[in-house]
């Protein structure tokens, strides 16, 4: 059965590679960028099939308006695929409070906006799909990556709880958890102004991560197309072989860890 499915951030990495491989199954896509000039080869190729438009996401008026405009173009949105984001590199004490606001405008708030414009339409309907693109480093933390890192912690407790809140509507909610792929998002664009004392740990840090680990982005498009063929699918959802293997990992220690503080928590509930 054919779907209508809307994704932000479709211009290049994961969302480019999702919004092409939707399409060779007959789907029909709304994409989204700031600049949708790189999505023109696939206009060329999937005519009406593909909707493209410019959209910042961090405007919420303009989120709510690009919804309108997609229902309105296409008669129905099955699946949101919000995909939109990037990622700020620098210690806690490095990054700026506009640095700060940006990094929360486009990976939480911009999700939000959309998540927002989009459940009435999904709830008349009776049905729906939102898939939030978040990270295993909203499972887990790295260094020198805190707000990214908090954002999408922001998207894991939003999404979970949304959840809850619409299955009764019949819509479904699912987390995507990427380990590291080689894309556009690594790539230093948001950097911090760096003070010098975090330096050498940067270095130990840089020379320590594997880049043989990253994973390929074309290679997540069949997880894609099978997550949104299915009729229940799940809250979350590992993209990458490293991101299970590394969650399990720091959540046996935090459980360790926390049975052994059990009897302090314990007295602390008071009777």
């Amino acid at each position: 059965m054919s779907k209508t499915i809307l994704i932000t951030g479709a211009s290049k990495g994961f969302g480019k590679v999702w919004t092409e491989a939707f399409l060779k199954q007959g789907y029909q896509v709304a994409a989204s960028a700031r600049n949708i000039e790189p999505l023109n080869d696939l206009v060329s190729k999937y005519g009406d099939l593909l909707f493209t438009f410019s959209l910042d996401v961090n405007n919420r008026e303009a989120a709510f308006e690009a919804v309108k405009k997609v229902h309105n173009h296409f008669g129905k949105i099955d699946v949101l695929i919000n995909n939109a984001g990037y990622s700020l590199f620098g210690a806690v004490e490095e990054a700026s409070e506009q640095e700060a606001r940006n990094q929360f405008d486009t990976n939480f708030f911009g999700a939000l906006w959309m998540t927002q414009a989009v459940l009435p339409i999904m709830r008349k309907q009776n049905s729906g799909h939102i898939i939030q693109t978040s990270s295993i480093l909203g499972l887990i933390t790295l260094p020198f990556q805190s707000i990214y890192n908090a954002s999408k912690f922001a998207i894991e407790g939003l999404s979970e709880t949304l959840a809850s809140e619409v299955k009764a509507f019949g819509i479904h909610v699912t987390l995507l958890e990427p380990n590291g792929y080689e894309s556009d998002i690594w790539k230093g664009d948001f950097n911090s102004n760096s003070i010098s004392v975090y330096d050498g740990f940067k270095k130990s840090y840089s020379e320590s991560d594997s880049k043989g680990s990253f994973g390929n982005v074309e290679a997540t498009a069949e997880a894609l197309l099978k997550l949104v063929h299915t009729t229940n699918p799940p809250l979350r959802m590992f993209l990458g072989k490293v991101g299970l293997p590394a969650v399990k990992h720091h959540y046996e220690q935090r459980i360790s860890l926390w049975e052994e503080w059990a009897d302090v928590s314990e007295k602390a509930h008071g009777n």
